[in-house]
């Protein structure tokens, strides 16, 4: 069973607006608003391959409400820290042309009370799960370290933790050995103080993270596909050309796909295919962590994986 930190989750409303210039005026009925974060995102995918999935974090006012709500219609089970403040939303308006713009809310102030009962929650969750997956961002007032400290806590009882973060907050972690990191591109930039320019740069940086005790590394490459590391071998993963209506939320996607294959006992290249299959399908789709099993399944008959030692 799986556990998944979000620590920070938010109401993600979507608008669908055609042709969308700054300083107009616009109406739309294609709209959606869903709970949101990565965490839940990769919550989502691993409930849809029937596993049992449970989210923590912290919640506040009528957003919590709203995410509690939809998450128990979704039959994805939760137990949030309830704290004074409203639950941020995030507000992506989605033109035509598949570029976004996006408004982000900070969030709700986190009480040393309300992180004192998070942490007792914590120390109880992971006891009841073999998975655990630290996603999104930390909110405004935790400590930068708190992931850190996280994975530190699970691995004291040999739990397998997957890291999803932004490469502020990786940094820190990693120090920590979590046994699963994901990260894109740009973050790999962040991480490493550096231009990434090509496959080689990128595999240089996969061996540096592999290098620190991390067991499996996935670097996202979007349409690219993904580079993954795993004992002393690289897995060049190629995927199909796909309409792209929304890419938010495909590197979400890719980890619960993976973890679900884990889940399975599937080997590590069918998780892997499995993995790349749900990332490419959720990028047809407007609402992240959401996949089409049926898109998912001839996606992963396309998929070529390419395997090399260090």
């Amino acid at each position: 069973m799986t556990l998944i930190v979000n620590l920070n989750p938010s109401i993600d409303r979507w608008y669908k607006i055609e042709d969308f210039r700054l300083f107009g005026s616009y109406t739309t009925r294609d709209y959606t608003i869903v709970p949101g974060g990565k965490g839940i995102n990769v919550a989502k995918v691993i409930k849809s391959f029937n596993e049992p999935v449970v989210v923590t974090g912290f919640v506040g006012g009528e957003g919590g409400n709203f995410i509690e709500e939809k998450l128990d219609k979704m039959d994805i089970s939760h137990r949030f820290i309830r704290v004074k403040g409203e639950t941020k939303n995030n507000i992506r308006i989605l033109s035509s042309n598949g570029f976004y713009t996006e408004i982000k809310e900070k969030g709700s102030s986190i009480s040393i009370d309300d992180a004192i009962s998070f942490y007792k929650l914590y120390k109880e969750l992971i006891f009841e799960h073999d998975i655990i997956c630290i996603c999104g961002d930390k909110g405004i007032t935790l400590p930068t370290d708190i992931f850190k400290e996280l994975i530190v806590l699970a691995n004291e009882y040999n739990k397998k933790v997957f890291l999803n973060t932004s490469a502020d907050l990786l940094k820190v972690a990693v120090e920590a050995s979590p046994y699963f990191v994901k990260l894109n591109k740009s973050q790999m930039e962040e991480y490493l103080g550096c231009t990434v320019i090509n496959d080689i740069d990128i595999i240089q940086g996969g061996k540096y993270l592999s290098e620190d005790g991390i067991q499996i590394v996935i670097i996202t490459l979007g349409e690219e596909g993904l580079i993954a590391f795993h004992n002393q071998y690289i897995y060049r993963i190629r995927v199909p050309k796909v309409l792209i209506v929304n890419s938010i939320g495909a590197g979400d996607s890719m980890v619960g796909g993976f973890i679900s294959g884990l889940l399975r006992n599937y080997d590590f290249e069918f998780s892997l295919k499995m993995a790349a299959a749900c990332a490419t399908a959720n990028v047809m789709e407007v609402e992240p962590g959401k996949v089409d099993m049926n898109n998912m399944k001839k996606i992963m008959n396309e998929i070529i994986i390419t395997k090399s030692s260090f």
